[in-house]
């Protein structure tokens, strides 16, 4: 199917084209119609089956179809979690608005660096903003934005930015918006815990499912190998040279923890990086611009890399740490195998983390052999049981579970009064 029967204009379609999406992914064929009917939209699909092309291509053609105003009047937002997802979807927005006969003004506004070039970038206005909520709010307490003429909100990365974290801020910006709009949640996942509080937001949405199965899903081999605690970096170090893996992205539980294991790899004669929000905004765009142009072998990361940075011919991740939760674990091995390519994905299991691996399998339906390589045969016993379960993201809810609970319902209960 051409990009052009889902009703895009030839610009549109045409640099869709250009930018290699020879026919639209599954994700596209479904959501980019609805879109345009002007119906809110709740949609999940897999990371890497296109959903930014989703959604940007839609608030494109309704741009180029608004009579142009001046000042310039803010019709789309797009909302985001992180910095480096803010700057890759104002990349997307601005590269298939190139063949456009008008183009939009596109403003991206984050922390984490100065604000003024951002309220400078403001003057005169904006057609499209894509923020964090938290940066948003500071700008529009600068009086540097208005946002009273909202069409169309986006919400990427959507059960994020409905989790407890970003619950407030995300209300202060829904204050801001005018009563009537459309509303467009995207995610690759969308935990139960979030599930009340999107459709308190939602008015009668269109509900878009892509399976992974279904889509141009991730293929992505996973492996688990079971190693003691003290010997992982060892392992890693062993990987990576005698597998011949040309870059690899290693996630780890702490900012302290990426620093230490960078270190231990460079000692190694590996090229190797932290990357983690301690890092300053300058410096973590200079880290990923360099691993994109392959000048690093490894880059050691927090869960800030899991989501929204696309990294093309990513070979390899590798969870040096488990991750939290089911979901983050999506979420990570989401960086590889992405656009059709293969991709391959590691946990070490440590005897401490053995009962959460088996809970990560189970949420995820996996069943993979604990490998146990030679020379890294683990002699580490798993720790005792804690009386009443006490497992990270076990069954029975945390604190911050029973306050999403409680926000899920007062927000389904009076979310009609925010649309």
């Amino acid at each position: 199917m051409p990009f052009l029967a889902l009703g895009l204009a030839p610009a549109l379609a045409r640099a869709a084209e250009r930018l290699g999406f020879a026919a639209p992914t599954p994700i596209q064929a479904q959501a980019i119609p609805v879109v345009l009917s002007g119906a809110d939209v709740l949609a999940t699909a897999q990371t890497g089956s296109g959903k930014t092309a989703s959604y940007v291509l839609p608030l494109l053609q309704g741009f180029v179809q608004q009579a142009p105003t001046s000042p310039r009047r803010v019709r789309a937002l797009v909302l985001v979690p992180t910095r480096e997802l803010a700057a890759q979807v104002g990349e997307v927005l601005r590269a298939l608005a190139q063949d456009l006969p008008r183009r939009p003004k596109v403003v991206v506004l984050f922390g984490g660096v100065s604000i003024n070039p951002q309220l400078m970038a403001l003057r005169g206005g904006a057609d499209v903003v894509v923020a964090t909520p938290g940066r948003l709010l500071d700008v529009v307490a600068h009086n540097a934005l208005r946002l009273g003429h909202v069409g169309t909100l986006v919400l990427d990365e959507a059960d994020r930015l409905l989790d407890l974290g970003f619950a407030d801020e995300l209300q202060r910006v829904l204050a801001l918006l005018p009563a009537r709009r459309q509303n467009l949640f995207f995610s690759a996942t969308f935990p139960t815990s979030v599930q009340a509080l999107a459709d308190g937001l939602l008015h009668q949405p269109q509900r878009i499912d892509v399976p992974a199965n279904d889509a141009e899903a991730p293929m992505v081999q996973q492996r688990a190998i079971q190693v003691d605690s003290t010997r992982r970096t060892q392992l890693l170090r062993h990987l990576i040279e005698t597998e011949g893996w040309p870059r690899v992205l290693v996630f780890v539980a702490t900012q302290h923890a990426a620093t230490v294991v960078a270190g231990k790899l460079n000692r190694g004669e590996l090229y190797a990086t932290p990357f983690h929000g301690g890092l300053s905004q300058g410096a973590r765009q200079e880290v990923l611009g360099e691993f994109k142009e392959k000048r690093w072998d490894v880059v050691v990361t927090t869960d800030l890399a899991a989501r929204g940075i696309d990294i093309e011919n990513m070979p390899v991740v590798v969870n040096y740490d488990l991750p939290r939760s089911a979901v983050d674990h999506v979420h990570r091995i989401g960086r590889t195998g992405r656009a059709g390519a293969e991709g391959l994905a590691i946990s070490f299991v440590t005897a401490a983390q053995l009962a959460h691996w088996r809970l990560i399998e189970k949420r995820q339906g996996l069943s993979l052999p604990l490998e146990v390589l030679p020379g890294f045969e683990p002699t580490e016993v798993p720790p005792p049981p804690v009386p009443g379960g006490g497992g990270i993201k076990g069954k029975r809810p945390s604190k911050k579970d029973k306050l999403r609970a409680a926000a899920a319902q007062k927000t389904a209960s009076g979310g009609e009064q925010l649309l």
